[in-house]
């Protein structure tokens, strides 16, 4: 079926409740672990039923956030998913009680398990209209980005489509619209501010009313992260300080020089190469039609995959006037299928979604038919193992989108992932101090920013910028507001990525095999296995990061990028 032939209903909270109201009752009566298994299928098929609806809206409102039904019902489903969480927290409360549980373990995985004990560990009823001002602040903040309206030569622009002038050749178009970009930022600054402060206030609240000291220590529990804590974090961040940031101070080098500058201003960063970066040389459609060749070539799982995909318009790629920025990838569990939602604007990025939310994509298909909905996707730094090696993956048909700038764009890809590790662990670092203090202005929180900053990425250059100076590159953020704590898993993906990337490079036979089994597993383990499942190395092991440095630099240390 095609997504705009799926019909969106909004259910009966009242039918609803009452459905599962007599399912829970069933469930703690099971007589044994067969009867109960088949119980918790059909409050399964419930929940998937409700996150089909929910999807459906979430998907159609953030492809036009001014169609007004879509947004009332956007409205609706802020205020009605706590509700509905009031019924998985019962639901995992009976059953982590279970008295034959580990007979279950037959029939559902243990990981589900592990998940629902973070759930208990990060919900309570009493909570519930805290979690509905959450919602209403972070849609606020989606609203206001989506509102932007950014004249510059004459044109109107959004925030994705005046991105598309940071990679001009003409050093004074980069400058000019980048600071137009910024004097949107600049003009909202108090209602950026007054939003995020909300935000970290209502979370304080929360996790305080739960029982932890600081929001961080409920956000692990959020982002159900099963077998890695703070301090892991932490001594990761360290080995990102000391074996990558060298790395990438170089690379940046390289691209001064590259663009004949003494350093890379705040609006030359995007700008890899003086005669243009690396862009697809066809039209959206040469695109499409490039994807579909490349994942029929790639295996007979991804051919089928891409003919689904395509053939049932299960995407919305081009930016257009009132769309949500940025791009993201979901699942319509009734129909099990993917969905990618994504904003081209004509630069590489684009062939990225066509990669990297496919990749997403890819993984769901593959784990599709895993009984158990909340395991059908794995935790979220799992899951984006996926994606970024998908990327990698299609390394050998970029020419079919890049043509001559074949290897231009191989050298911008690769160089690219080292230089987002230091930024990724930037954005956790600043969360974290964030909520250790929740008491901060606005005001301290930029200073910090400002400081980590410096940290980590040493090489930026705001001259100029006086809304950057003051240390507001972070409204530019959307995980910040609305997905907290959800960036580094992004870097921890990329390090798995990276040794894909390498493997492929020393044409392993078994990495695609890997990748593919990696896929199929779903969520049904949490990362560290997931990841030494896939023969990799788990990123917060002393040495892995020097290792995976050590290769990719030997390889771009060997090409002449002056001369792409």
């Amino acid at each position: 079926m095609k997504f705009t032939e799926m019909k969106y209903e909004r259910p009966d909270f009242k039918m609803v409740s009452g459905q599962y109201e007599v399912l829970l009752k069933d469930l703690e009566q099971a007589a044994d672990a067969k009867s109960f298994a088949e119980t918790f299928r059909k409050i399964d098929d419930l929940h998937s039923q409700i996150m089909t609806m929910s999807t459906l809206c979430e998907i159609r409102h953030s492809i036009n956030t001014k169609d007004e039904f879509y947004d009332r019902e956007n409205d609706y489903w802020d205020e009605t998913h706590p509700l509905y969480a009031v019924y998985e927290n019962r639901l995992s409360k009976i059953c982590l009680s279970c008295p034959f549980r580990e007979e279950l373990y037959e029939y559902i995985p243990k990981t589900y398990f592990q998940l629902a004990e973070c759930n208990l560990k990060s919900f309570s009823e009493e909570i519930v209209p805290l979690l509905q001002q959450e919602n209403k602040l972070a849609s606020e903040y989606g609203k206001l980005k989506a509102s932007a309206q950014i004249e510059y030569d004459g044109q109107i622009y959004n925030l994705s489509t005046i991105s598309t002038k940071a990679e001009d050749t003409d050093r004074n178009v980069r400058k000019g619209a980048m600071d137009a970009k910024l004097n949107f930022y600049a003009e909202h600054e108090a209602e950026f501010d007054r939003i995020y402060d909300g935000l970290v206030k209502v979370r304080t609240q929360i996790a305080k009313t739960l029982g932890y000291e600081s929001f961080t220590e409920l956000a692990y529990q959020r982002m159900t992260r099963l077998d890695y804590d703070r301090e892991m974090v932490t001594n990761y961040r360290r080995q990102i300080l000391e074996d990558i940031v060298p790395s990438v101070c170089e690379l940046y080098k390289r691209q001064a020089k590259r663009l004949g500058t003494d350093t890379v201003a705040y609006y030359d960063k995007a700008m890899d190469f003086a005669d243009g970066n690396p862009t697809p040389k066809g039209s959206y459609e040469d695109n499409i039609a490039a994807a579909r060749t490349m994942y029929h070539e790639m295996s007979a799982e991804t051919g089928e995959f891409i003919d689904v995909m395509i053939d049932n318009e299960l995407w919305d790629l081009k930016s257009r006037d009132g769309k949500q920025m940025g791009g993201y990838c979901t699942s319509i569990p009734e129909y099990k299928v993917p969905f990618i939602f994504a904003n081209f604007n004509g630069t590489s990025g684009d062939v990225d979604v066509l990669t990297h939310e496919a990749g997403h994509a890819f993984q769901y298909y593959m784990a599709r038919s895993i009984p158990v909905l909340d395991l059908q996707w794995p935790t979220m730094e799992s899951a984006e193992i996926a994606s970024m090696s998908m990327e990698f993956n299609a390394w050998p048909w970029a020419h079919l989108f890049f043509k001559e700038d074949t290897e231009k764009y191989q050298f911008h890809h690769l160089s690219g992932t080292l230089k987002f590790l230091p930024y990724g662990v930037l954005v956790d670092h600043f969360q974290h101090e964030i909520y250790d203090h929740p008491e901060w202005t606005p005001d301290e929180r930029k200073q910090c920013w400002r400081k980590l900053e410096q940290q980590y990425e040493p090489y930026k250059d705001y001259t100029g910028a006086p809304i950057l100076e003051k240390g507001c590159w972070w409204y530019q953020q959307g995980h910040i507001f609305e997905s907290p704590f959800y960036y580094i898993d992004y870097t921890l993906a990329q390090v798995c990525a990276l040794q894909f990337w390498a493997r492929n490079h020393r044409q392993d036979p078994e990495a695609w095999n890997d990748y593919v089994a990696l896929c199929r597993l779903g969520g049904t383990k949490p990362f560290t296995e997931l990841v030494r499942s896939a023969n990799l190395k788990v990123p917060f092991e002393d040495g892995c990061l020097k290792e995976v440095v050590t290769e990719i630099n030997d390889y771009l240390e060997h090409i002449d990028d002056t001369a792409l």
